[in-house]
C-alpha cells in the first residue's frame, strides 16, 4: 500500500552530518536526505548531474572560479563534471536528487564519505 511521509519524517533518519540517506527513488534517480554543517570535500560527479534542495538553513557551493549560496527553498543543478565543495556554516537540512549510480564523494575518499550502502540503511 502506497503511504505519504512528509520531509521532517524523512530528516528525523539523519542522525549525522554528511551521511545521506535514501528517501525515495523515482526511476533511476535518488531523493536523498542530508544534514550538514561544515564542508565536505572538493569533488567532481563524472556522468552525473546532482541537484540541491535546501529544505533549512544555507548552503555555499564553492566552484573553482566562484561560489553560490543557497538559502531554504532555493535549488541548484551542479552540472557532471564539475568540481564543488559544500560548506554550511550553521546546520542546513538538504534534499538531493541524483542517480543512483552517483558516488556521495566522487572519486575523493575521506572518513566522511558513505557507500550506496550506507545511504540506504
Amino acid at each position: 500500500m502506497l503511504s505519504p511521509t512528509t520531509l521532517a519524517a524523512a530528516f528525523d533518519r539523519v542522525t549525522e552530518y554528511w551521511s545521506p540517506k535514501v528517501i525515495g527513488q523515482v526511476n533511476d534517480q535518488l531523493l536523498k536526505a542530508a544534514k550538514l554543517k561544515g564542508e565536505l570535500v572538493w569533488h567532481a560527479h563524472d556522468g552525473q548531474d546532482e541537484l540541491f534542495y535546501i529544505v533549512k538553513g544555507g548552503l555555499r557551493i564553492e566552484f573553482e572560479n566562484e561560489s553560490v549560496e543557497l538559502k531554504a527553498g532555493d535549488f541548484l543543478t551542479v552540472p557532471s563534471g564539475v568540481r564543488h565543495n559544500p560548506v554550511a556554516e550553521e546546520e542546513c537540512w538538504v534534499l538531493l536528487i541524483e542517480p543512483a549510480s552517483t558516488k556521495h564523494t566522487g572519486e575523493e575518499i575521506t572518513s566522511r564519505t558513505r557507500s550506496l550502502e550506507e545511504q540506504l540503511r
